[in-house]
């Protein structure tokens, strides 16, 4: 039997395909370009989407019929490369992590389901499908973005130019009605470029995840907007240093204790443009309070989220737009903050009118469903009234998804995206509107995310898991589901399982971890730390992490080991757990990390704790270096896009967790790396994209200053126009490579450093 055995080992080494970071990281990866750009018909009766091969140059809009999961090709190639061209066709590589980092639409659906609007890089196509032609509906040189439909489909609202246009659908002429900006105050009566009409800027997009600004009434008479005045926010410089002479753009971008944008809420009248403002607060507060949501109740009442400055206090409002009558319906304070999401549904079943709403709240220790009533004949006249807590227990509603509304409360069901697994895994749950039949959907593992139809009755379902990337289905309520895309296998590749691991914090909370452990008979394995460490992100879920997961795994193979455990403070779990750090940044996300792995080491003694190593990108990165300066225990440290200075980044995400000026002038003074930057520990590589627009290269040069005058020597590597996500193949290799070299040069000094094989 010995020869057997000899040979079955040897057979599975030629088996196994090596992995390599060029295939990592190349057009489509490993598993191929999954599907994009997932939109319902508004008959509910299909699920559309784009799916483009490896190059992401070509592609198709596919349709699924919801009903019998049959899929058609709803608009060819030749038609898509002009109504939808590939991002890889924008040069901006801000503008290029703008459309991807935010989900922007490559097209909207027409409440007739018959036709579809187009957004081809600004420009605006109409779409039939009874004969497959387009017509060109925008022809400015300004880009139009945010196309919206009116309920009637005879409107068309868009922005442009930082104005929101109305334009009818019939005629195909543009030349409609624009909410103009009010003049400056120059001489020359050009308009303001600080005001904003239905637009949405950089700070509320990114930390308060705002993706529209104008919403229209469900009579099609009316559009709710926001107005944005930037005229006190100071800008940031981002510098094309690439051209002879650089280009400069100028950032609107609120840092910590700058004035953010002052906001007014207005109602426009589709047919004659008329202005009405329906503030619900007093124009003084404007500068120190968010609109972070809004929308309409019914076809003359608006609802309103008022969020203060501190994030820790939220109202909401109902405002009558014909009488400008406004009534604050509910508040909710919180002793940690107040998480802002898109789960407020107004309900409309069978036997009610719109008189009931759902609100998700932390007030237990957990975030649940509420459902709360109002007047249906006068909204504000009264406050609105909890009726009952939805869900309750020890886990995490994460997202409402939709409402299957039927005739009663006992059958009516409320579709939301949850923890599951002691929050490794989220799964979609249904729960009745009495309360009642609480249930996961589909009784599988891993981590889900869902699109539902507008009614509640289909949904798209992915599902990934830490060794499977996601796989696309067409599901229905009852569980049923029908696979139309997959990723190709990763068999040949031998990816090594991760041990999932539980620790505790010093208070005795329960933390969770992975490691990777390469198959060697060596005695003393390398470990390489990758951290997050904040409330943005988890890293030991149960969820396929991309080309990162896939860099650990390389990693594997080439004999170091993984580690990675979500401290308190990062999300998907209870409050107690996330209001860790507030009012801090970095000491008790360091403890964390520093206690479990000293028991890590207990139970792994072949891991060498003498050649560990630590790296993580964005907030990553600035607990890299925070724990590179507050400990001795990594020998190496790799800081992707770090915060080095906590009063460098937006008033938004940081006032929210660490306090205003200047009381809380200790806690941003406590998280300045450049302040202590002669206490530094181990070799460093400090890696950052020269646009970045969300964690400004500032951050890094202040950095490099502060290690020069400290006599520290590090590596550096930029990445000229890159963004925050230092996004395409050639850039991500070419990192992925210069992370390697430096984790084997640190840690395997023995070993012969790889080179870049292309």
């Amino acid at each position: 039997m010995k020869p057997l055995l000899i040979l079955l080992f040897t057979t599975t080494l030629l088996a196994q395909k090596p992995l390599t970071i060029e295939a990592i990281t190349a057009e489509g990866g490993l598993t191929g370009r999954p599907p994009e750009a997932f939109q319902w018909s508004p008959d509910n009766s299909r699920l559309t989407f784009v799916q483009r091969d490896d190059s992401g140059e070509h592609g198709e809009l596919w349709s699924i019929d919801a009903a019998t999961g049959q899929k058609t090709v709803l608009v060819t190639e030749a038609n898509l490369s002009r109504l939808a061209p590939p991002l890889s066709k924008i040069q901006d590589e801000r503008e290029k992590e703008r459309l991807s980092r935010y989900g922007v639409a490559a097209y909207q659906w027409a409440p007739d389901s018959q036709h579809i609007l187009f957004d081809s890089h600004g420009q605006l196509w109409l779409y039939r499908l009874d004969n497959g032609t387009a017509v060109q509906f925008t022809s400015s040189p300004d880009p139009s973005t945010d196309p919206k439909f009116s309920p009637d489909g005879k409107f068309v609202s868009f922005v442009r130019d930082h104005s929101l246009v109305i334009e009818r659908v019939d005629g195909m002429k543009e030349g409609g009605m624009r909410i103009h900006r009010k003049k400056d105050k120059s001489d020359t009566g050009t308009e303001d470029e600080n005001i904003l009409n239905g637009e949405v800027d950089w700070v509320y997009e990114e930390e308060l995840s705002v993706r529209s600004n104008q919403f229209w009434s469900a009579d099609s008479r009316k559009i709710a907007f926001l107005q944005m005045d930037e005229a006190p926010v100071p800008t940031y410089p981002i510098t094309d240093w690439l051209p002879t002479h650089p280009r400069v753009e100028k950032e609107k971008y609120p840092k910590v204790g700058d004035p953010n944008p002052t906001v007014r809420l207005g109602v426009v009248d589709a047919s004659n443009s008329k202005v009405k403002w329906i503030t619900p607060f007093p124009e003084e507060e404007a500068p120190n309070v968010y609109l972070p949501r809004f929308g309409w109740a019914t076809p003359n009442v608006v609802w309103a989220q008022v969020l203060n400055r501190r994030q820790d206090h939220i109202d909401l409002y109902f405002i009558d737009t014909d009488s400008g009558r406004s009534r604050k319906v509910l508040s909710e304070t919180s002793d940690a903050w107040i998480n802002i999401n898109d789960d407020f549904r107004i309900l409309k079943t069978e036997n009610y009118p719109a008189n009931r709403f759902l609100w998700t709240s932390w007030r237990d220790g957990h975030t649940h469903i509420y459902l709360y009533s109002f007047n249906p004949s006068d909204p504000t006249s009264a406050d609105a009234k909890l009726e009952r807590q939805l869900t309750q227990g020890d886990f995490e509603v994460l997202t409402v998804e939709a409402v299957n509304a039927t005739s009663s409360d006992a059958t009516t069901q409320i579709l939301f995206t949850a923890t599951t697994d002691a929050s490794r895994q989220q799964h979609v749950f249904s729960v009745q509107l009495n309360g009642e039949g609480l249930h996961q959907l589909i009784p599988d593992s891993g981590t889900e995310h869902a699109e539902f139809s507008d009614n509640g009755q289909h949904f798209l379902s992915s599902i990934s898991s830490t060794l499977q990337p996601p796989a696309r289905s067409l599901c229905s309520l009852d569980g049923i589901c029908k696979k139309f895309w997959e990723s190709r296998s990763l068999a040949e590749y031998s990816l090594t399982p991760p041990r999932n691991l539980d620790f505790k914090a010093e208070d005795g909370t329960p933390l969770h971890a992975q490691l990777l452990l390469p198959v060697t008979t060596t005695a003393k394995i390398p470990l390489v730390v990758y951290i997050y460490g904040g409330p943005a992100g988890q890293t030991a879920a149960d969820s396929w992490d991309g080309f990162i997961g896939l860099y650990h795994q390389y990693l594997v193979h080439h004999g170091f080991a993984v580690f990675t455990l979500d401290n308190r403070g990062t999300p998907n779990r209870d409050k107690k757990f996330l209001a860790a750090l507030k009012g801090q940044f970095g000491a008790v996300e360091l403890r964390d990390q520093l206690g479990a792995l000293n028991e890590l080491f207990t139970l792994y003694p072949q891991l060498d704790k003498d050649r560990t190593a630590i790296w993580g990108w964005s907030n990553g990165g600035s607990m890299t270096l925070y724990a590179m300066t507050h400990s001795e225990v990594f020998k190496a440290g790799i800081s992707v896009a770090p915060v080095t200075d906590s009063r460098n980044y937006d008033t938004i995400y940081t006032e929210r967790y660490l306090g205003l000026l200047p009381e809380a002038a200790k806690a941003y003074d406590d998280t300045s790396e450049p302040k202590v930057a002669a206490n530094l520990h181990g070799a460093l590589l400090l890696v950052h994209g020269t646009s970045d627009d969300n964690v400004h290269f500032q951050n890094t040069i202040q950095m490099i200053d502060a290690l020069i005058k400290a006599g520290k020597q590090f590596n550096l590597m930029l990445y000229p126009n890159k963004t925050h996500g230092i996004s395409g193949p050639a850039a991500q290799a070419h990192l992925l490579h210069a992370m390697e070299n430096h984790l084997t040069r640190e840690l395997m000094p023995g070993k012969a450093v790889q080179a870049d094989s292309r």
